[in-house]
């Protein structure tokens, strides 16, 4: 039986404010495609089932004064922000290993929509970010997403005092992490092009009078295409298993 229903408001408020700012940013949930009312209720579901077991680190917290609560408000969806624009972060990377190894392989088609974003990409990319995701959630990323979630109340507990130095730390050494990462990802695509190009210069070279770059442009393109088709599953696979040790090293 609730014995204080406006506390019991307001806690779970305070916990929506965390658990919403995770889900507004999360890849996959947080996605332009997704409806704002399923955002709104998966962010209020989250909320009751995880209020329970935080229980007796949020409540005591919601009797605060009016002006202490407003700046709670701000602190706990600042927390939960950084939390999922940490994953987001290492999502948007396949789409930076993505655009390095369309232009390498020189698959420069006119973009069309992004799958997971309402923005134009390069079909290459789509499949790749696409795939990612998947496999991603196929692998449950959520689940350890919202437990680092749940696990933030006893390193930054409510009320605590917020670094934003610290909290900018962690999401460049996200970014350094995610790019070293995607350019291993990437490499052989970029070594492709590479040798391929050099290849063509020196040709080009010594038979100047023949366009040689619009002719081997095809070979190119058919080349790298080849090679993603026998390397995507290890691509996809190693993308996936760097996202654990990343999330879970801050």
């Amino acid at each position: 039986m609730i014995t204080d229903p406006q506390g019991t408001i307001l806690a779970l408020f305070l916990c929506f404010c965390r658990i919403g700012g995770c889900v507004m940013t999360l890849p996959g949930f947080g996605s332009s495609r997704i409806p704002q009312q399923i955002k709104l209720l998966t962010a209020i579901a989250l909320s009751m089932a995880v209020l329970p077991v935080l229980w007796d680190m949020i409540y005591p917290k919601a009797s605060a004064p009016g002006a202490t609560f407003i700046g709670l408000i701000f602190t706990e969806a600042l927390v939960g922000m950084v939390y999922g624009l940490i994953a987001r972060l290492y999502t948007l990377g396949l789409q930076y290993a993505g655009t390095i190894t369309a232009m390498s392989i020189g698959f420069t088609a006119p973009g069309g929509a992004d799958v997971i974003e309402d923005t134009q990409e390069n079909a290459l990319t789509n499949i790749l970010t696409l795939s990612g995701l998947l496999l991603l959630f196929m692998m449950d990323f959520h689940h350890l997403v919202f437990r680092a979630l749940v696990d933030s109340y006893n390193a930054t507990p409510v009320g605590a005092i917020v670094d934003p130095q610290k909290m900018l730390i962690t999401l460049t050494d996200t970014l350094r992490a995610s790019t070293m990462i995607m350019l291993r990802l990437a490499s052989p695509f970029l070594i492709l092009g590479l040798m391929f190009n050099v290849g063509i210069g020196l040709i080009n070279k010594l038979a100047p009078q023949i366009p040689i770059f619009f002719i081997s442009a095809p070979f190119l393109i058919m080349g790298g295409l080849f090679m993603m088709y026998l390397s995507i599953a290890a691509l996809i696979r190693q993308y996936a298993g760097g996202f654990a040790p990343i999330f879970t090293s801050f």
